[in-house]
């Protein structure tokens, strides 16, 4: 029913779902962008409910307040402490090895402000769990969301970084004068 009312939701307000998980992928990190907006987070929600797709997101845990918190837990969100340095590589990365199915979703820029350089974690993340990078949109212009492509990451950053940024190079945030690959 859920997937149901979020397809019509989006439908009813012009967005159309792109691509999704091929069947077979069981995990990966689910790469977002362009983010700017908490309104990508209620458009990608939408389209990961309409899609079928239960994922895990890392929230700053400033967001886990005494209403939201639960709230974002009961969406998938995990707390993330970004004034600790330990190692969230390797935490999440070994997640993959606690659950048969899992999709975790990381917006590069690590922020809703315009941010010069994308965290490279993520891609580290899916190296070190062995999984696959999903490439996921939310374009404003051409009112996309969902999950275009599937990159599975060589060991070259530069090279595999080069690719991935080319991919979401022009695509239409919310707030434009805040995506860095505008």
């Amino acid at each position: 029913m859920l997937s149901l009312i979020s397809k019509l939701i989006l439908k009813l307000t012009g967005w159309k779902i792109v691509g999704g998980i091929p069947e077979g992928i069981l995990k990966c990190v689910v790469v977002v962008a362009p983010h700017t907006s908490m309104w990508d987070f209620v458009w990608g929600r939408f389209a990961y409910w309409a899609l079928r797709v239960k994922v895990k997101l890392l929230i700053k845990k400033e967001s886990f307040g005494l209403i939201t918190g639960p709230l974002l837990k009961r969406s998938g969100g995990i707390p993330v402490d970004r004034s600790k340095s330990d190692n969230m590589v390797e935490s999440v990365a070994k997640l993959f090895d606690e659950y048969e199915s899992l999709y975790i979703t990381i917006t590069p820029e690590g922020t809703r402000k315009y941010n010069d350089k994308w965290k490279k974690g993520f891609y580290y993340i899916a190296l070190k769990a062995n999984v696959p990078i999903a490439l996921g949109v939310i374009d404003y212009k051409k009112k996309e969301v969902g999950i275009d492509k599937i990159f599975t990451p060589t060991g070259n950053f530069e090279e595999d970084f080069n690719i991935i940024e080319d991919f979401y190079r022009g695509r239409g945030a919310k707030y434009p004068e805040r995506y860095n690959l505008s």
